[in-house]
């Protein structure tokens, strides 16, 4: 079935554009919505080491009607310099016809879905969903999920753990500005107790939360995304698996979750959301960890949601 005829000149839309056609309660109500959709095809995504530290991230996914394709590049050596160190291109094309329709902002859409997912996963999984919420790393994740949390769980209170203070000081204050509570803590660990939320969104590839959380805690791991990197204690992970339970975003975490993999877990038993949206697996007593490392689908969801949100705008 072919797409309405609106878009037959293709819409590319900058970052702001691109932020406006994903609301985060309608977004996370569409991947869960795509995660009930058994047209949905979403093939391994394709990482290319590139010169000077970066990589390329290719990233197809298709359903019924729309097909996308996510091109980003991850340049950590631009921290620091004023240049993003996620940049790239959503392209969205009409099965039907084989047309562009949609060009969206890659590193929007990235921040969004993946804050997207950690709101869907907390709607479903967190004992105490009131907060308060406490976010490590205070970089464009943080912001992403701190808006997410309070926009789309009504999160009124968030704390603020960074190696930056000036980054943590500017993330209170766009907190604040949501008219939420806002907290900056120095130490992590140390706040833990205090905070039923917690989400790690860091591009560290060292420990940023050692400290068991409390019993009805629900912590979202975005961070660490290959099996290189970590940001959770191995200790902490076996902890919240033998003491609650862990949820993964999707099977590729099987092969990039670096946190559980470098814990000893076996990551590929683990349940993965699809099996919390489709009712095949309920979450029991003690904290959840959800560990996301991203998935093509995600973004497939994001061009779902923009395609419609375009067609009632025009």
């Amino acid at each position: 079935m072919s797409l309405p005829a609106f878009c037959a000149t293709t819409g590319m839309l900058d970052a702001a554009a691109t932020a406006a056609r994903l609301p985060w309660s309608g977004l996370a109500d569409e991947i869960a919505a795509l995660l009930r959709d058994g047209s949905v095809a979403v093939p391994a995504r394709s990482m290319l080491p590139l010169a000077h530290g970066g990589s390329l991230f290719v990233m197809p996914a298709t359903d019924h009607s729309v097909a996308m394709i996510k091109l980003i590049t991850l340049t950590p050596g631009n921290a620091g310099t004023g240049r993003a160190s996620i940049q790239g291109d959503v392209l969205v094309f009409d099965c039907a016809t084989g047309e562009r329709r949609l060009v969206l902002d890659g590193p929007t859409v990235t921040a969004r879905r993946t804050a997207a997912v950690s709101l869907l996963a907390a709607r479903l999984l967190a004992p105490a969903p009131q907060g308060p919420l406490l976010i490590v790393g205070a970089g464009v994740q943080g912001r992403s999920h701190a808006e997410a949390f309070i926009q789309g769980l009504g999160v009124r209170e968030v704390w603020v753990a960074s190696r930056s203070s000036a980054s943590a000081l500017a993330l209170a204050a766009q907190v604040q500005a949501l008219g939420a509570q806002a907290r900056v803590v120095a130490d992590a660990d140390a706040a833990a107790p205090h905070c039923p939320l917690i989400v790690t969104c860091t591009t560290a590839r060292r420990v940023v939360l050692a400290a068991a959380p409390r019993p009805d805690a629900f912590v979202a791991a975005v961070g660490a995304f290959t099996p290189a990197m970590l940001e959770l204690a191995p200790a902490l992970c076996r902890h919240l698996a033998q003491q609650g339970q862990i949820v993964v975003d999707s099977p590729d975490a099987g092969h990039e979750a670096g946190d559980l993999l470098q814990a000893g877990l076996d990551v590929a038993a683990m349940p993965v959301l699809g099996d919390v949206v489709q009712g095949r697996w309920t979450a029991g007593s003690g904290p959840v960890l959800f560990k996301s490392c991203g998935w093509a689908g995600w973004d497939l969801a994001a061009a779902r949601l923009a395609m419609r949100t375009a067609m009632h705008d025009a």
